[in-house]
């Protein structure tokens, strides 16, 4: 017998008493908007990859085409050309790469990774692909080198064996040099593996082979022997040769440099300990940090340049990693801010064999990359134009703004290009290959980070490019000391008390709003002026809620937090004001977790403080979170919400308009049982909305919060040891809800400022605040605003309650207090609200037009330029109720559109049951809006809006870190971003407009180049033989000569862009096809008149064959005399 659940059959009369209709449609409603947007519209694809890549492991530079690669840990590889031109490609097996070689001027790469494989990359497309793949079974690749203008590569392993790979066709030649041949009687031991092979840049038939145990060999190619052996008693990193091939040098791991000539055996020529300490005795110096990494370059007008990384002393404890720049007599130590990764020195001339002019030096960092000028006194370094600094601090928060303003980029860049640091060189950046795309797409795209640091950057993300415009520091605000009396919290790390969690921008009137970790808002308006202000304007608010019983019409009982009545104003409803944080509290009150500062600020041209609002301390509790932010320039309000409650702040007077607990938004309509549970003994002294002075406003909620779900955010200090309550409550949600029964307070989780119908059956537009919950629940309150102009400044702003009255019990008499009414309820946490109008269009706040906020002008010029935009609604064309809005509601598990101002729900859908959604937009498209989602178990969804069709669902990117969850954002044209590293941002599009233009609006990393021509070699040495021996490779690493390989030692794998390759050729398919068709006709045109030649030979041939014939006879019979 199935068993009976009284407590499902309750849940479910209590959604069908509370929830919205379902998703069928009135005929009469269903034909007033006619959606055009399809599910054609949309496709899923990576655009770009900004930022630095995320550790690094490997680096190579192209000398002719100037394109720098780098390689990740996790198998990514990373392209940069001029600035502008990016790529990202990613190795299928995510092993790291440990080396990469360019096959100069060719438009390839080879790349070696960590699981022994060896890979072919094809440059000459817009989106690089492998075009083979070869994997070592049985050895482990330690090191690979490719020589220049040559197709066979050299492969070192673990084993000390080296095997040479033809690159054309990705096969093993049977050429193989043994380490035991190598190294023959030299040593008795294994030398070890293979860490580094060069051929002799003037005999390309002699190979240097370093083995890590510090034996360099001399190889012959052709005798294949060892032609001389240099033993050194300390380990080698690397190896490099003097451009004349008759010396090299080795690094060591004792921090020595040795200096051998190539017939010497023996001992070094030289040894130098860069960074040793010179013994007077003549000892040997004390031994320094391994030398990782050195090269030498030659000049023709000057000393050699020996470069190297390491080596430092043992006794420089915290000092940083430095580059070592030694030419000549002087040596040059270069410090760094992160370890060195590898570095590269770039010459003028790709040939070996020739003197090198080193002009830069790229060193790649752990987390930056750095290029040095080698050719002006003091090595100073170039400026960076690539977007590698978005992890300068931890991002915390992202937002992406697309389809702005046109003259908000200039204007941002006009400010930030001051911040700009001097002291680069003044040379152009010298990685400039490859070519910008062709793409058409020309709206301006901002995306705003916000850091660890309190640092907010504003990027200019327009055309696929990104490029940082302006820097602001919200922590200038703010005093860095911190007091000595501040205790240490186990609750949460002090470390960034500055970092940002939430930011609020509008593009039109360039407001900005931030809200940090440490419980405060800052309200930023836009200047191109310097200002100095004297006092920083400063609103402290006590948002404490505490939980009491609650009277319900049926009920009896005390209510102590007052609700404020309809249309009272902040300042006759509420208690005094309580005093600032410069007063001496002893129950700890009015503390906020950092002191704003109290000096002159003075305040460059760009973002300038206007207003700080400070969340305080109260009965020794530090303040909760900030969970939502909003700002509206055209109301002059910012309101920001938490698990206590919301507040509302008027920025143009300075003031506290509204600060409410999150239960006196319901009254007696609230769903939800909130009893504490155990009595409270004492009680918050009574009263509705805070009362302000001078500036310096603090709000008092008669209330005390609940059980936190989000961590404290300030160490405690003052706390009042006499004021400990028990804060817990118990709460159940019914499966309508929530499917998990907790135990967890209601916070405020989203905002929206519109015009819209307020109330059920309204028939003009009111200004309104729509306050979404994260139980599912949507209020409205109604805003009644002075008329702008001097009346702004003066009269306060009145916020109406939209619901019904209820009565509570004070003092022994009944008071009546009004409630705001809930506009829908859907399960799980509201994620997003947005209004259309009557046509489907999507209606966006009321703006303020920017306006110089420095420049005092007339009051008629101020009055007229602060005149707030209103937004225009159509009529509806239904002949019922005025059917003039709809309002789109998005939660964490469902969507709702519902009709205004009847309030009823005329479509409703249910975006995902077993997961959640971790972001969701109303974005407008150009065939229309839609509602964008990124769910928890990785799907990218979105909706038609009003009628909530599914169009499109692509399983994309499971959520693998909670980096993705807080930097995901949807934005308008089929934009979205996240930080798929904690270095970079991932940019994708789900527009099927965007994924076609999109192989037009990349850059093309391969450019034609011609290939610099050889140096000459002199006439006496082309006469004695004295300038760079060539050598025929084919001839001794085929299979004629060295037979085939051994099948078992590597297996080779066709990649997939053997045949994409073709098809994305950076030259394009056309021209490709063209091509290949012309060398055919020319191929038969050759075969056609190589035939003719041959029949021509052939009867020539037979005449001549009659002609010797006939002599023959006629010759037969005569004597040798008769001739």
């Amino acid at each position: 017998m199935k068993k009976f659940n009284i407590r499902k059959v309750l849940d479910g009369l209590k959604e069908v008493s509370s929830s919205t209709p379902s998703v069928q449609v009135g005929p009469q409603e269903n034909h007033l908007i006619q959606e055009t947007i399809q599910s054609d519209h949309f496709q899923l694809c990576k655009t770009v990859r900004h930022g630095f890549p995320y550790q690094p492991s490997s680096m190579a530079f192209d000398p002719v085409q100037k394109i720098l690669a780098i390689g990740t840990q996790s198998g990514a590889l990373r392209l940069f050309g001029r600035p502008g031109v990016e790529c990202y490609c990613q190795h299928e097996s995510g092993a790291a790469v440990i080396q990469l070689q360019f096959l100069v001027n060719e438009g390839a790469l080879v790349s070696a990774l960590a699981d022994d494989s060896v890979h072919l990359w094809n440059l000459r497309q817009k989106r690089p692909a492998i075009l083979h793949s070869l994997k070592f079974n049985r050895e482990r690749i330690t090191f690979c080198h490719l020589p220049f203008q040559s197709k066979w590569l050299y492969i070192g392993t673990e084993r000390g064996n080296i095997h040479i790979v033809n690159v054309e066709s990705f096969t093993l030649s049977g050429y193989v040099i043994m380490w035991n041949k190598a190294i023959e009687l030299s040593s008795k031991a294994h030398p070890g593996p293979v860490v580094h092979i060069s051929d002799n840049p003037m005999d390309e038939g002699k190979l240097i082979i370093g083995f890590e145990s510090g034996i360099v060999v001399l190889w012959d190619l052709k005798s294949k022997k060892a032609d001389y052996r240099y033993t050194y008693d300390e380990a080698i990193h690397s190896v490099a040769w003097h451009h004349e091939g008759k010396q090299f040098i080795c690094s060591h791991s004792d921090g020595t440099l040795t200096i051998w000539n190539v017939r010497g055996q023996g001992k070094p020529i030289q040894t130098i300990t860069p960074h040793g300490k010179q013994p007077k005795d003549g000892k040997k110096p004390e031994p320094c940090k391994p030398i990782l990494k050195v090269e030498y370059k030659t000049t023709r007008n000057g000393e050699p340049f020996i470069i190297l990384s390491g080596g430092l002393s043992y006794d420089t404890v915290g000092r940083r990693p430095c580059l070592t720049v030694m030419h000549g007599k002087s040596t040059a130590v270069l410090e760094m801010d992160y370890p060195i990764v590898d570095f590269l020195t770039l010459c003028e001339t790709p040939y070996p064999n020739d003197f090198q002019e080193p002009y830069a030096v790229v060193v790649l960092l752990e987390k930056d990359l750095v290029v040095i000028d080698l050719a002006q006194n003091g090595y100073p370094i170039f400026e960076n134009p690539y977007p590698l600094t978005i992890h300068e601090s931890p991002v915390t928060c992202c937002e992406y703004f697309a389809d702005c303003p046109v003259d908000l980029i200039p204007a941002l860049y006009s400010v930030g290009s001051r911040q700009k640091r001097q002291g680069y060189s003044k040379k152009e950046w010298p990685i400039s290959g490859g070519n910008w795309g062709q793409g058409t797409q020309s709206y301006p795209e901002i995306i705003i980070t916000g850091h660890a640091d309190g640092t907010v950057k504003f990027w200019d993300a327009s055309a696929i490019m990104l490029q940082v415009l302006y820097k602001l520091k919200t922590a200038k605000v703010f005093d860095r000391n911190r007091s000595k009396e501040d205790k240490g919290s186990t609750e949460v790390s002090d470390e960034d008390p500055f970092a940002i969690q939430i930011m609020a921008w509008c593009p039109e009137s360039r407001m900005l709003c931030v809200a940090g970790v440490s419980a405060n808002v800052i309200i930023y308006r836009f200047s191109k002026l310097e200002v100095t202000t004297e006092v920083v304007q400063l609103l402290e608010v006590r948002m404490q809620y505490e939980l009491n019983d609650i009277d319900t019409p049926d009920g009896g009982g005390e209510q102590t937090s007052a609700l404020p009545t309809p249309g009272a104003s902040p300042q006759t409803s509420g208690p005094p004001s309580h005093p600032s944080t410069s007063s001496n509290n002893s129950d700890g009150s009015n503390i906020p977790c950092l002191k704003v500062r109290s000096t002159p600020l003075k305040q460059s041209p760009g973002y300038q403080v206007d207003l700080v609002v400070q969340l305080v301390w109260v009965s020794g509790e530090p303040p909760q979170q900030i969970t939502s932010l909003a700002l509206n320039s055209s109301y002059g309000l910012v309101v920001f919400g938490n698990s206590n409650g919301l507040a509302v702040v008027d920025y143009i007077q300075k003031t506290v308009v509204l600060n409410l607990g999150t239960v006196e938004l319901y009254g007696s309509n609230d769903p939800y049982q909130r009893q504490p549970r155990s009595p409270r003994k004492t009680r918050q002294p009574s009263g509705g909305l805070c009362d302000i002075n001078e500036g310096s406003a603090t709000s008092e909620d008669r209330c005390k919060s609940p059980t936190s779900v989000l961590l404290s955010v300030c160490p405690p200090r003052g706390a009042n040891p006499l004021d400990h309550r028990d804060n817990s409550f118990s709460r159940s949600r019914s499966s309508s809800v929530t499917s998990i029964d907790k135990e967890a307070r209601e916070a405020i989780s989203s905002f929206h400022f519109c015009d819209a119908f307020a109330r059920k059956g309204d028939s003009t537009l009111t200004p309104c605040l729509y306050v979404g919950t994260t139980l599912g629940t949507v209020l409205a309150l109604a805003l009644t605003l002075p008329p702008a102009g001097e009346q702004r400044q003066l009269q306060p702003v009145l916020i109406s309650p939209t619901g019904g009255k209820w009565d509570i019990r004070r003092e022994g008499a009944m008071e009546n207090r009004y409630s705001y009414s809930m506009l829908v309820r859907l399960k799980g946490s509201i994620m997003r609200m947005a209004f259309l109008d009557s046509t489907g269009s999507l209606q966006p706040p009321p703006y303020e037009p920017w306006y110089e906020p420095n420049v005092t002008a007339d009051g008629e010029e101020r009055e007229k330029v602060r005149k707030r935009r209103p937004v225009s609604v159509s009529p509806s064309t239904s002949q019922d109720l005025s059917e003039s809005q709809y309002a789109v509601v998005c939660s964490e598990k469902q969507a709702k559109v519902v009709s205004l101002p009847s309030q009823t729900c005329i479509h409703k859908h249910s975006i995902t049951e077993a997961s959640f959604i971790l972001r969701a937009d109303v974005v407008q498209m150009s065939q229309g809006v839609c509602v964008a989602c990124f769910c928890a178990n990785g799907h990218i969804m979105t909706l038609s809006v009003p009628g909530l069709r599914p169009l499109m669902d692509v399983n994309y990117l499971p959520l693998t870190d909670m980096r993705i969850a807080r930097t995901f954002c949807f934005t308008n044209l089929g934009q979205a971003m996240y930080l798929c590293s904690p270095t970079e941002i991932q940019r994708i599009t789900y527009s099927q407009d965007i994924c076609e233009n999109l192989q037009e609006m990349l850059g093309e990393l391969f450019t034609p180049v011609e290939t610099p021509e050889a140096p000459n070699r002199g006439f006496f040495k082309g006469l004695f033989g004295g300038g760079a021996q060539s050598l025929d490779r084919e001839e001794l690493f085929g299979e004629i000569a060295s037979g085939k390989a051994n099948r078992s030692l590597a297996q080779h794998i066709p990649g997939p862009g053997g045949l994409e390759g073709m098809k994305g050729a950076a030259s394009g398919v056309v021209g490709d096809l063209a091509r290949a068709r012309i060398a055919l006709d020319e191929r038969g045109q050759k075969l056609g008149e190589l035939d003719e030649r041959t029949a021509a030979m052939m009867a020539s041939a037979d005449v001549f064959s009659k002609h010797a014939h006939e002599m023959m006879l006629k010759c037969k019979d005569k004597k040798w005399y008769q001739f």
